[in-house]
């Protein structure tokens, strides 16, 4: 676990955290009481500079910072095609469903349906020595196949 960070000032979506001790370029940050979604952008010292990809009105100085240790990233797999995500992978139709029309600050939902089952047909055997490239299998979907 990391040492949570502090707000020190808010400039529209840029965020200036101190006490960030080790914190690394490009780290996914979750910033403030709302857990805004942001990520490093400069490190000087203890200081931070935070983008934040969702409306930063009403956060304050002092308020936390916390490190997460991991890059900002997408989530790939079967039944990513066809959807409508935000900049930051957020389902839309799905956050639609749950806060209407306007997305709420802070909320989270998971990129891909956790509870579809997918089904894997394997091209390499038990044991097959592979490298990077090499198809492993694919996984049948209602828009094809994927590999």
């Amino acid at each position: 676990m990391f040492k949570e960070g502090k707000i020190q000032r808010v400039a529209g979506p840029v965020v200036i955290g101190k006490n960030m001790s080790g914190a690394l370029m490009y780290e996914l940050v979750k910033v403030g009481e709302s857990e805004l979604i942001g990520e490093i952008i400069r490190v000087e010292g203890e200081t931070a500079t935070i983008q934040v990809y969702e409306e930063t009105t009403g956060i304050r100085p002092g308020e936390k910072i916390v490190r997460t240790g991991k890059p900002l990233s997408v989530e790939l797999g079967p039944g990513i095609l066809g959807q409508i995500y935000d900049g930051i992978q957020r389902p839309l139709p799905k956050i639609m469903d749950l806060t209407g029309d306007f997305i709420e600050r802070g909320v989270t939902v998971p990129s891909l349906d956790r509870n579809r089952e997918w089904r894997f047909i394997p091209v390499q055997m038990d044991g097959s020595k592979v490298q990077s490239g090499d198809v492993l299998g694919t996984v049948e979907a209602d828009e094809g196949g994927y590999r």
